[in-house]
C-alpha cells in the first residue's frame, strides 16, 4: 500500500468520549481517496459512489498521526475502486496500529457530472503491474 496522506488529530476533531469523530476519519479517507484516485485516473473529476463496509478497530486520540494507506484492486471502464487503511502511527518508535480500513470506488466524470471512460494506457498499465507481482 502507498503513503497517500497524513493528518493530526485535533482536539476539534473529537467527541464525548476524547475519541476521534468516525465521520471525520470518513472524510479524511474520501479526500485522501479521491485525490488518489484523480492521480491514477489522470483526472481531477473523480466522484465517490460507493464506500463499502467500515470497520473501525482503534480509537484515535488529540495528538496521534494518523496516516492514510491506499491501493488500487480495480479499474472499470469509468471506475477506479481502490482499498484504503488508515493507520495510526508513532512518532517515537514508528510502530503503526491499523484504524479503520474500506473499500471505496470513484467514477470519473466530465464538466456535466456524466460518467467517463478511463484511458485504456492507465488500465493497461495497472495490468501489466498486477502480472509482474
Amino acid at each position: 500500500m502507498q503513503l497517500i496522506s497524513t493528518h493530526f488529530v485535533k482536539t476539534g476533531n473529537v467527541g464525548y468520549h476524547g475519541n476521534l469523530f468516525g465521520g471525520t476519519l470518513l472524510s479524511w479517507l474520501d479526500e485522501a481517496g479521491a485525490a488518489f484516485a484523480a492521480e491514477k485516473c489522470g483526472s481531477p473529476r473523480m466522484v465517490t459512489v460507493q464506500i463499502a463496509e467500515v470497520i473501525f478497530k482503534k480509537p484515535c486520540r488529540p495528538g496521534q498521526i494518523i496516516k492514510i494507506y491506499g491501493q488500487v484492486m480495480h479499474y472499470g471502464n469509468t471506475s477506479i475502486t481502490m482499498k484504503l487503511e488508515a493507520r495510526r502511527h508513532s512518532p517515537y518508535n514508528a510502530s503503526q496500529k491499523v484504524v479503520c480500513t474500506t473499500d471505496m470506488t470513484f467514477v470519473r466524470i466530465d464538466g456535466d457530472g456524466e460518467a467517463v471512460p478511463i484511458n485504456e494506457l492507465i488500465k493497461k498499465e495497472f495490468l501489466e503491474q498486477q502480472a509482474e507481482e
